[in-house]
C-alpha cells in the first residue's frame, strides 16, 4: 500500500497568493466565504491538459468523491492540450456539459488548461465561495525539470490558479516506454495523501509561500514506490534522464533533483516559482 510509504512525509508548503491586481476571484479563505469553518466541505476544482475524458483525471476525481467532505468541480479542456503551458489561446472557449470516463459531471471547454481554470473561477464559483484548492492532473507522463515545467499545460493550469489566489497541486504520472503502464491508482493515492496532509492548512487559510507544488509519481514495472522526496527541479538546459524508466528497487536515498528522485523510484515534490 502506497500510504505505508507516504505516512512519514512531512508537509510541503501550500501556495497562497494574497493579492493580485485586477483579479475578480478571491482566494476563498476570507471571512465571508472561506474554509475557516472546519465543518465546511473543502471546495476542489479539478482540471488537466489531457482532456476531460482522460484516464488520469478520472482516477483523481473518483478518489476525491469517495470523501463526502470534498466538494468536487471539474472543468477541463475538451481535448488534449498538452504542452500549452499557461497560454490562453487554444480555442473558442465554448463550453459543453460532459462527463468523466466514470460519469462525473464536467464542464468541457474548447481552450487551454489555463482557460479551464479561468472559466471555472469566473463562471462556476462566486467570489465569496471560490475553490480552496485546484488540482491539475493526473497528467499522462512526467513533468520534471525547469525546461519541461515551463512547457507543461498541467503546471500552467496550476500557475493560473495561483495568480487568482487559489492554492494548487500539479500531479503527473510517470510513463517511460510503450510497454509500461501508467499506475494511475498510485498517482491518485499520492494526491489523496497530500490532500490529507494539507487539509487543515487549506481550511484555516493560513498565508503560505506563493509557490506551486508539482508532484511526479513513478509507474513501477518492478518493485514499489519508495516514498517521497522534496527536491528542486533539475536545472540543466537539456535535462538528462527525464524519460528513463524508474528503478523502484534502487538503493539511492538522497536524490539531487526531481529527475533523479523519479528515476530512483521516489515520488518527487518540487516547488515551482510563479513566474
Amino acid at each position: 500500500m502506497l500510504s505505508k510509504y507516504l505516512a512519514i512525509v512531512f508537509a510541503l508548503p501550500i501556495i497562497y497568493w494574497s493579492t493580485v491586481a485586477g483579479c475578480s476571484v478571491s482566494s476563498g479563505h476570507g471571512a465571508s466565504g472561506g474554509s475557516g469553518d472546519n465543518n465546511q466541505k473543502l471546495r476542489i476544482l479539478v482540471t488537466n491538459d489531457d482532456g476531460f475524458d482522460a484516464e488520469g483525471i478520472d482516477a483523481i476525481v473518483e478518489g476525491l468523491i469517495l470523501d463526502a467532505d470534498n466538494e468536487v468541480t471539474v472543468c477541463a479542456p475538451d481535448g488534449n492540450r498538452s504542452g500549452t503551458s499557461d497560454n490562453t489561446d487554444c480555442g473558442t472557449l465554448n463550453t459543453l456539459d460532459q462527463t468523466t470516463a466514470s460519469g462525473y459531471p464536467v464542464t468541457a471547454i474548447d481552450g487551454c488548461p489555463a482557460d479551464a481554470v479561468n472559466y471555472a473561477l469566473t463562471n462556476l464559483y462566486t467570489p465569496d465561495k471560490a475553490p480552496d484548492l485546484v488540482i491539475s492532473g493526473l497528467n499522462s507522463g512526467q513533468n520534471v525539470s525547469e525546461l519541461v515545467a515551463g512547457l507543461s499545460g498541467t503546471i500552467g493550469a496550476a500557475k493560473t490558479a495561483a495568480r487568482n489566489g487559489v492554492p494548487a497541486l500539479a500531479a503527473s504520472q510517470g510513463h517511460f516506454h510503450p510497454d509500461s503502464q501508467y499506475d494511475y491508482a498510485a498517482g491518485a493515492e499520492a494526491v489523496l495523501v497530500w490532500l490529507a496532509d494539507h487539509r487543515h492548512a487549506l481550511r484555516r487559510g493560513s498565508a503560505v509561500p506563493a509557490d506551486i507544488t508539482s508532484m511526479n509519481i513513478p509507474s513501477c514495472d518492478q518493485g514499489s514506490i519508495r516514498g517521497i522526496r522534496l527536491v528542486p527541479l533539475d536545472t540543466a538546459e537539456i535535462p538528462i534522464g527525464f524519460i528513463d524508466p524508474p528503478d523502484c528497487e534502487s538503493m539511492l536515498e538522497n536524490p539531487a533533483n526531481d529527475i533523479e528522485a523519479l528515476n530512483n523510484g521516489f515520488i518527487s515534490q518540487s516547488l515551482i516559482p510563479l513566474n
